[in-house]
């Protein structure tokens, strides 16, 4: 006779398992080989001129690097920088590497800052291609016209790249990369071939000019805090191609500088909480709990210590799957599931604080509901 406790552990192993199936499955299909870009030593003559726009607030501690980077690089035609109304030295710091600085005018009510810096971009540069860049990147020499090469061949109406990430403090490298994890076990891991919903990554975007302009790319997600999602899945319900590409080392990102600062400022994003539905979120918040929180309890209550440790293992996987992301990585890096509770308790505040509309904080501004995707 099968007694409580037997039972009770039965139906639990047998829930984790369902649980966390899906994920399981869109981690191992994450394993393929991951598209790469290509690094072109030799520059082309006959390259299509690139535009480069920076929508910035307030980036006068960032933006020097990317600038410097900027310097060697193939195929520019222009660089500019759009000052999201900075109260620092953004536009000065620019105009002194020889960009072109637009001074972005008022923002409309039912657009979100980066959105709309973004559109005043586009409308400035001249080049066949635009390439987008935030603040808080730095690019190797042959970045922009791998990238443009990539996505000609492609024939990708939106190319965005996963760079590799300076994280400069012990604690940086202890929560970003539970964080990290989040999003590989709920969409596969970024530039991977899997099959899922579609990812984007902002930090760099790639289209063509003429595109942005007729299909209107920017005035789509005018009101999109998560733009770079909302535009990529827009698009390819459209059926146009859209793309993810693995960086290959040329594209670096120093997104922030502290544990805290990882907290805050993934915090905001990071649940994706403006693009999915509600239902899907819910569904996502407790795979998440059996597959990333629950395997330590599962071995240390003794409920499931077989399936707790694989579950465990796996994740250690991860961590050696994305260990390249993280070139300067310290030794909290490996030590990133002890906070994965952390990391998972961020996704439900930020569901829940979409649940309740409750506003945003973003680059020192406050968004209501409308900007969030409801």
């Amino acid at each position: 006779m099968v007694g409580p406790w037997s039972l009770a552990r039965l139906v639990a192993e047998v829930f984790v398992l369902l649980a966390t199936t899906p994920t399981l499955l869109r981690v191992f299909r994450s394993i393929r080989p991951r598209a790469r870009l290509s690094p072109i030593d030799i520059p082309s003559k006959q390259f299509p001129h690139i535009s480069v726009v920076i929508p910035a607030r307030n980036e006068a501690a960032r933006i020097r690097p990317l600038l410097e980077s900027l310097r060697n690089a193939h195929g520019i035609l222009e660089v500019i920088v759009v000052d999201d109304e900075s109260t620092d030295e953004t536009s000065r710091i620019a105009a002194s590497y020889g960009a072109k600085v637009v001074i972005s005018t008022a923002r409309p009510v039912q657009w979100v800052g980066k959105t709309w810096a973004l559109h005043q971009g586009i409308a400035a540069a001249r080049g066949e291609w635009i390439v987008t860049l935030d603040a808080d990147t730095q690019v190797e020499p042959s970045l922009l016209e791998a990238l443009v090469t990539w996505a000609e061949d492609q024939r990708a109406v939106l190319t965005t790249v996963a760079g590799t990430f300076d994280c400069p403090t012990i604690g940086a490298q202890l929560v970003h990369p539970a964080l990290l994890t989040t999003l590989i076990y709920r969409y596969g891991r970024p530039g991977s071939r899997s099959s899922g919903p579609v990812i984007a990554n902002g930090q760099c975007m790639a289209f063509r000019r003429a595109d942005a302009v007729s299909l209107q790319l920017m005035e789509r997600v005018r009101g999109e805090l998560i733009e770079d999602v909302a535009l990529a899945r827009a698009l390819d319900a459209e059926g146009r191609i859209v793309s993810m590409v693995d960086g290959n080392g040329l594209l670096r990102v120093r997104m922030f500088e502290d544990f805290m600062s990882t907290v805050r400022g993934w915090g905001r994003s990071i649940s994706m909480a403006g693009i999915e539905k509600p239902a899907q979120l819910l569904i996502q918040v407790i795979e998440l709990a059996c597959a990333q929180v629950l395997p330590i309890v599962l071995v240390v209550t003794g409920v499931a210590p077989v399936m707790g440790v694989g579950l465990l293992a796996i994740r250690m996987g991860t961590l050696f799957g994305t260990a390249a992301a993280y070139p300067q990585r310290k030794w909290s890096f490996w030590l990133s599931p002890a906070v994965d509770l952390l990391a998972w308790m961020i996704i439900v505040t930020g569901v829940v604080r979409n649940l309740l509309h409750l506003p945003v904080m973003w680059s020192g501004r406050s968004y209501g509901v409308r900007q969030q995707g409801l």
